[in-house]
């Protein structure tokens, strides 16, 4: 089972082909949304080295990190072999 923990948003890299699909429109929605709520999902990362690979969440990331934010919670996961 997964344990949710908080991630330093400094230390999550974003894959160059996530960054392309970034909706500012999304980004203010949920940007609001953690206002009134907080944040009721969790990214999901991968470790690699001293940083962490964003697996999932790239809005919800980018709305934390426009309100000023300098964590976020999510699950650590491991990489997937094939």
């Amino acid at each position: 089972m997964l344990k949710k923990t908080s991630f330093p948003i400094a230390k999550i890299h974003v894959p160059v082909k996530r960054i392309k699909t970034l909706d500012q429109e999304k980004v203010l929605e949920i940007a609001e949304s953690i206002l009134e709520n907080g944040q009721t999902t969790p990214i999901r990362v991968r470790k690699d080295g001293e940083r962490f690979i964003l697996i999932e969440g790239f809005h919800r990331l980018e709305a934390l990190r426009s309100l000023g934010e300098e964590s976020i919670v999510g699950y650590l996961v491991g990489a997937r072999l094939h």
